[in-house]
């Protein structure tokens, strides 16, 4: 099974979604949180800071890291597990620092937020955000 770890970074009541590039094989040309492959003998956390970094770099404060939801997609080989997680601090101004993975990035108010690519994820995150005194 592969695990993807995500993270939905909010502040000021907004959240920041990547555009996933259109020539992508999984999940191209839609919305989705930030993330990628937890590697072998990672923590969920280390993982989603990694990944963070090598994306938008910026260095997430894990302690502030909360879980949102876990959804699982597929089956046998092709299976996924997907963990998001709110981040609410972080330090440095996010950036497209992985412009081959995603086209564009962009902060959305919870009432803006599209059609993410795993449907489940998108509610979690919006009931968050709505939650969030970030």
């Amino acid at each position: 099974m592969h695990e993807i770890v995500t993270a939905a970074l909010v502040r000021e009541g907004r959240v920041l979604l990547v555009h996933r590039s259109p020539n992508r094989r999984a999940y191209p040309d839609v919305w989705d949180l930030p993330g990628g492959h937890i590697e072998p003998g990672e923590t969920e956390l280390a993982a989603l800071a990694r990944e963070i970094h090598e994306e938008l770099g910026v260095r997430i404060a894990t302690g502030s890291a909360t879980h949102l939801c876990r959804v699982e997609a597929g089956r046998g080989e092709e299976s996924v597990r997907f963990s998001a997680w709110l981040v609410g601090e972080w330090e440095g101004t996010p950036t497209n620092v992985a412009p081959d993975e995603h086209d564009e990035i962009r902060w959305f108010r919870p009432e803006e937020v599209p059609p993410l690519a795993h449907e489940l994820v998108g509610p979690a995150v919006v009931e968050a955000m709505r939650g969030a005194h970030t």
